[in-house]
């Protein structure tokens, strides 16, 4: 069996391919439907089904774990999502894809959910953070690499499924060179008997903080999920599109680490709302050179710097304003958050560009941005007596 440092690089190895496959899927499938003559609003609708899928399955993760370990929670996650990956050339069908894609959001949250409370439970406590660190930028990684893999539609349309799916299967492999360990007995979670009481009141001190999650998953899932239709229809070419998503997502990589940083120093409210306010200029400018291939790279290398890490953001100004016994709450609402707007982002801006044809869909994530930024200013700051309450 392999030591606990190799574990920890297995783990994060089995996240780069869970986040390679999403970068992977969103983009493709959307190129492939809009090419298939399906409209933009049905497209972003089908983009759905991945966080339809993390969604429904976050309030039962839990117990199979308690029971089984996390070994077999991961491998479970992970064949999953394998099988579904291996199954997309069988058969064209929209119902039959948006199925593929919820299993595969089910896998990913069943591997999500194992790897990150065992490199959490396990992690030194001084090393945490870094641990965690780890996990979000290879995360990231996975899915800046994804959306290259559209590149290989002008070979065979069926070539990324089946390429995706053996570089899954091999580093899926690995898992069964680590032993398996239980969760710790102290280990829980939001979910119990008064768990609605902790939801309720972790919305009613929090709920500020949930909305840079929700901010991040309606950029994520929208720029990889609509822009590539948006893209065609405004005259840019698929391979050229496959270079300009991932831009956004290799560049929150550089400052995921900086930003946390600021934010420990300076106050996650003010480093917030300042990545929020470039971020909104940076779309704007989107919108007014959307016809330049350099502008749109630039743009979004740009808005990726800054609100490409709201997530981790969000996360830490939830820690900042809830006291310690509703933080496991917090971070399911964090990931909930995050789900329901990949889930909105696709459908409203595909609903967006049907009935504006005219309007450049990047205004859409311009007004998102500005009601964020409005809201964080009105949020009163936490007292150090909430801090520690």
């Amino acid at each position: 069996m392999v030591s606990k440092k190799t574990r920890f690089w297995i783990l994060i190895g089995l996240v780069t391919i869970s986040g390679f496959s999403q970068g992977m899927l969103l983009p493709l499938l959307a190129v492939i439907l809009e090419q298939n003559g399906v409209s933009s609003s049905i497209n972003g609708i089908h983009a759905t089904a991945l966080y339809i899928g993390i969604l429904i399955s976050s309030p039962f993760m839990e117990k199979p774990l308690q029971k089984f370990g996390y070994k077999p929670v991961i491998l479970s996650g992970g064949a999953l999502v394998i099988l579904s990956l291996s199954l997309f050339p069988v058969w064209q069908s929209l119902w039959f894809w948006f199925i593929l894609r919820m299993m595969i959001g089910i896998g990913d949250q069943i591997l999500h959910f194992g790897t990150q409370t065992w490199i959490t439970a396990t992690a030194h406590e001084q090393s945490r953070g870094k641990s965690i660190a780890y996990y979000g930028l290879f995360f990231s990684l996975g899915f800046t690499l994804g959306p290259l893999m559209t590149n290989l539609l002008s070979i065979n349309m069926h070539l990324p499924f089946i390429l995706s799916a053996l570089i899954s299967l091999l580093v899926w492999g690995t898992m069964w060179f680590v032993r398996n360990e239980m969760p710790p007995n102290e280990h829980t979670t939001a979910y119990g008997t008064s768990s609605y009481k902790r939801f309720a009141l972790a919305i009613k001190l929090g709920w500020v903080a949930f909305l840079p999650p929700f901010t991040y998953g309606f950029l994520e899932a929208t720029l990889h999920g609509i822009f590539p239709i948006y893209g065609m229809r405004i005259g840019h070419d698929v391979n050229m599109l496959s270079f300009i998503i991932p831009s956004f997502a290799a560049a929150s990589l550089l400052s995921q680490i900086p930003l946390g940083s600021l934010s420990d120093q300076y106050g996650r409210k003010i480093i917030i709302m300042s990545v929020v306010t470039y971020g909104i200029a940076a779309f704007t400018f989107a919108a007014l050179f959307e016809d330049s291939t350099i502008g749109l790279f630039a743009t979004f290398a740009i808005g990726g710097l800054f609100v490409g890490s709201l997530f981790s953001l969000g996360i830490s100004y939830m820690t900042d304003l809830l006291p310690g016994e509703l933080l496991p709450a917090g971070n399911i609402l964090c990931g909930m958050s995050f789900s329901l707007g990949s889930i909105s982002g696709p459908f409203l801006t595909g609903i967006f560009i049907d009935l504006f044809p005219g309007v450049s869909f990047f205004y859409t994530i311009v007004i998102l941005l500005l009601i964020v930024l409005a809201a964080t200013a009105l949020k009163t700051s936490p007292s150090a007596t909430q801090k520690t309450t």
